[in-house]
């Protein structure tokens, strides 16, 4: 999995590449955390070249979201791909964290 991370309008556009598991998701816990560390609170994730997610990569997103909460951020999601997106909508996080079709609408809405 790669991770990087830029600040765009008035959020920080985090862009997640390949595969997030019970591997990966640490370290992209561990990013999203430094990121907060400094101070940034609104978060647009890009999953556009993300090709798979697993319960482990739910898990860190669901954290993510409830410390953004308590931060008074928000996490937004974006460009979901066929199998990430149904991964979404069958556990219910579709319901949860907002998704939007681009980057560019994740932003506007913030």
């Amino acid at each position: 999995m790669e991770i990087n991370a830029r600040k765009e309008k008035n959020a920080t556009v985090v862009e997640v590449t390949g595969k997030m598991d019970a591997v990966s998701s640490p370290e992209f816990e561990k990013k999203l955390l430094e990121l907060m560390g400094e101070g940034e609170k609104d978060f647009v994730i890009d999953f556009a070249a993300l090709y798979y997610i697993s319960s482990a990569g739910l898990r860190v997103i669901l954290a993510t979201a409830k410390k953004l909460k308590e931060m008074q951020g928000k996490l937004l999601l974006s460009s979901l791909k066929d199998m990430v997106k149904e991964v979404f909508e069958i556990s219910g996080f579709a319901a949860i964290i907002p998704i939007y079709e681009s980057v560019e609408a994740a932003l506007a809405d913030l």
